[in-house]
């Protein structure tokens, strides 16, 4: 049986505003995220995902305090990602009302992590972050032509993103957000050949992020291998509406709940 394709809005939240930008740069204020997520919960959007993409310590409890608020006035999973550093940051998020959590630049620093969270709390709470970027074809070599970022996609971690993504799954992440930093922001389509290549190597659920930005670029981003397809400015300034992009993917063959 077919699972129904996700569409899932993206939430970036800067001390406790949504904010969007392009390639993570020129910031510029989106609204507050417990509104939109209550919006975006009426206009059917499967889930959401929220990160904290400034994740400073000092940060945190504004964080904790908008998933309190948004987990009362939202009754679809909401995934929450940016600064979760160990197992004890997963416990604090999901009890202040996250369904799951995000990992990136601890997990790529302590691979560790992915297993310690998916033992202590079941891998169905545990999604990794890839942020990843296309580098110069590596002519006869068997790594792929993507590599991990950290630091908004300014900073290479010097890791093969598609191996990446197979040593997570295996170490126990139950899904891997595919986010393409050179398509982020730019409204160019996904990175369906990022897709592919991740698809390829992982059996976990694959959620595509970065560069959706009309309705035609979703289909081929789940034809390519994506189980949810997920945006951020498409949706925060109106351009699209979450059930254009359901019917869409529907009219493509695709099942949506």
């Amino acid at each position: 049986m077919t699972l129904a394709v996700r569409v899932i809005p993206c939430l970036d939240v800067d001390n406790g505003r949504v904010v969007k930008g392009v390639n993570f740069r020129n910031l510029r204020d989106a609204g507050d995220p417990v509104e939109m997520a209550k919006v975006y919960g009426q206009e059917g959007a499967d889930e959401l995902t929220f990160l904290d993409i400034t994740a400073s310590s000092g940060n945190r409890e504004t964080t904790y305090d908008v998933v309190r608020r948004t987990a009362e006035q939202v009754f679809i999973p909401l995934t929450v990602g940016g600064g979760v550093r160990t197992a004890e940051d997963v416990d604090r998020l999901l009890r202040a009302g996250a369904d799951k959590v995000g990992v990136n630049t601890a997990a790529i620093a302590r691979p560790d992590l992915i297993r310690e969270i998916a033992e202590r709390f079941g891998s169905q709470v545990l999604v990794l972050s890839v942020d990843a970027r296309r580098i110069p074809s590596r002519g006869g070599s068997s790594g792929s032509s993507f590599e991990v970022t950290t630091h908004g996609g300014r900073r290479s971690a010097g890791i093969d993103a598609v191996e990446w993504a197979h040593r997570a799954a295996e170490l126990g992440a139950g899904e891997i957000l595919l986010n393409s930093m050179d398509a982020d922001g730019t409204k160019d389509g996904y990175d369906v050949e990022m897709i592919e290549a991740v698809r390829k190597h992982v059996s976990v659920p694959v959620i595509a992020s970065g560069g959706a930005g009309k309705l035609g670029d979703f289909a081929p981003a789940v034809a390519a291998g994506a189980d949810a397809v997920l945006a951020a400015s498409v949706f925060h300034f109106g351009d699209l509406r979450i059930g254009q992009v359901k019917e869409a993917l529907r009219e493509a063959g695709h099942p949506v709940r």
